[in-house]
């Protein structure tokens, strides 16, 4: 094969490889913050079953005063819809798993669909933290399978959207669309969210101090 045609089908063979990469790492972190989210509310269901069985009952994530499950599983918060919010969960993870495993296995999703998981994972991410700010600071007690699920939501919302962004999802100009990339490229994203991560440990330190531990 000559020379020049091996210099033009080498980097975009490069590009392929890299993105195929990219793919691996983005859908590998949903499947695995979509495991562990499912896991947590699997636990949490069955926590609030055995605590309506027996009120006094001591759950498995019960440590002290702060770090606190079953305190706040009485809470009204804890079933906003009139069932546990753990129910949501049990729900709503399995969709991310299914994406996670078919984007792994290399499917092309329609844009459209694309557009709405991600807002269906925004709304999941809203509500997260509704429940993680209304248990720090309405509550005053944190439940540690809750928290599990807050960076669970937080890591798989991000995940999906630097897939977006990359593959212009939302339909950005060329110009937006290339800074958006260069914008990746620097893992810009991936720093504004373990800063916001950090943020929230911070704001939780402040808030309870020795009383965590």
């Amino acid at each position: 094969m000559p020379n020049s045609l091996l210099r033009k089908l080498m980097p975009w063979k490069q590009e392929k490889e890299d993105t195929r990469r990219a793919d691996a790492w983005i859908f590998g972190t949903m499947l695995l913050f979509g495991l562990a989210g499912l896991t947590a509310a699997f636990v949490l269901s069955v926590e609030k079953i055995h605590l309506l069985e027996n009120p006094n009952a001591t759950l498995s994530c019960n440590f002290n005063l702060i770090l606190n499950c079953a305190t706040v599983m009485k809470t009204a918060q804890s079933h906003i819809f009139g069932f546990p919010n753990s129910f949501i969960g049990m729900m709503g993870y399995p969709v991310v798993i299914a994406v996670a495993v078919a984007g792994l296995a290399g499917v092309r999703f329609p844009r459209r669909f694309l557009q709405a998981a991600q807002i269906g994972f925004g709304l999941g991410l809203i509500f997260a933290y509704w429940l993680f700010f209304q248990s720090v600071y309405e509550i005053g007690v944190l439940c540690p399978w809750c928290l599990v699920v807050t960076v669970s939501t937080t890591l798989i919302f991000e995940s999906l959207l630097r897939y977006n962004l990359r593959e212009n999802t939302f339909g950005f100009s060329t110009t937006l669309h290339r800074r958006v990339k260069e914008f990746l490229a620097k893992d810009y994203d991936k720093l504004i969210v373990a800063g916001w991560l950090l943020l929230m440990l911070l704001l939780v330190i402040l808030k309870f101090r020795e009383g965590l531990f």
